[in-house]
């Protein structure tokens, strides 16, 4: 396990923070906060033309709350944030952090552009593990686990509804720009795939499902609809928010690492071309990187998402056990907790 430099580490904190604070600096009107059963959320509230509009700006927290008490500073302040941004991705580029390709950039960054992750979009998948390395402050190398062509992006079908806004651009005309075909489905009501014409690469929407069927749903802020997929719900919760590595950064949200590594127990045991596979390996190897870091610099929260993991259901027991079979020296650092 290889550490990243200081000085790496406090860049990509800065270009965080600058990210953050760049997403409230573009606030036309007045936020505004709704209450939707026990959660509360923030809007930008203001009139254009004869109508009243209120643009999602995020879940209430203390950190939003504070950064929307100074946002007219932080919108006086965007020109310089754009240098800082700069500066700040040609030091992580000399420090040896991983950058997005320029085809995954160019998607990723157009999804963030458009609303995706601020209305509640999460990546998850390989494109979101290699997106740990700053987050956890260790560098992830260049194997078959960081290799991908795919790019996830679930959402909560709940949340969706309630947020009452959409993206700024339709996907459908979003992917249409970076010349993605939508992939038919059975159901022809429903486009939940993207494969791009001149690369392998393919974009899919999922969302937890509740029920004993894992159905297609639709996700109205996105515009799209979602492959529904048991144990979800578990791997999104209160995901974070981190850079994207691509030109001057993008915010984006992805899972919390501890639920990252043990969901990855499970989907290797659920892969439909079974737990031999190329695939189920490549889960099973993020989900012994991750705990090997995690076992040593969070272990109480490696430890809790472990545990809710279990309590959870037998199912989810079994799943996690046969994958740990396979794992020994995993299982033993899990054990240790």
């Amino acid at each position: 396990m290889e550490t990243l430099s200081a000085v790496g580490r406090s860049a990509w904190i800065d270009l965080l923070r600058t990210l953050k604070d760049s997403a409230l600096s573009g606030l036309i009107g007045t936020p505004k906060k709704k209450t939707v059963g026990a959660r509360q959320y923030w809007y930008d509230h203001y009139r254009l033309g004869s109508r009243t509009v209120d643009r999602y700006i995020g879940e209430d927290s203390d950190e939003l709350r504070a950064r929307l008490a100074r946002h007219r500073k932080l919108a006086a302040e965007e020109k310089t944030r754009e240098r800082t941004r700069a500066r700040l991705m040609r030091i992580l580029r000399a420090e040896g952090f991983r950058m997005s390709d320029v085809n995954t950039g160019q998607i990723v960054s157009a999804m963030a552009k458009t609303g995706v992750f601020r209305l509640g979009g999460t990546l998850v998948g390989t494109t979101a593990f290699l997106c740990y390395e700053g987050e956890l402050g260790v560098r992830i190398g260049f194997d078959a686990a960081a290799q991908t062509d795919d790019i996830d992006i679930a959402s909560f079908e709940r949340l969706s509804l309630v947020i009452e806004d959409r993206v700024d651009t339709p996907l459908a005309q979003v992917f249409g720009d970076l010349k993605f075909d939508p992939v038919p489905s059975l159901d022809r009501r429903h486009v939940w795939r993207w494969r791009q014409t001149d690369r392998q690469t393919m974009v899919e929407f999922l969302t937890p499902s509740f029920s004993g069927d894992e159905g297609l749903r639709t996700l109205e802020a996105l515009g799209v609809s979602a492959q529904g997929l048991h144990h979800l719900n578990y791997l999104i919760a209160e995901p974070i928010q981190v850079p994207f590595l691509y030109r001057y950064g993008s915010l984006v949200q992805v899972p919390r690492p501890e639920r990252f590594a043990i969901h990855k127990l499970i989907v290797a045991d659920r892969r439909r071309d079974g737990p031999d596979s190329g695939k189920a390996a490549k889960d099973r190897a993020q989900a012994a990187f991750l705990v090997e870091v995690l076992a040593e610099e969070r272990p109480v929260e490696l430890a809790d998402a472990y545990q809710t993991a279990l309590e959870s259901g037998p199912a989810w027991r079994t799943r996690i056990a046969a994958s740990l079979a396979r794992m020994p020296q995993t299982a033993r650092r899990l054990d240790a907790l």
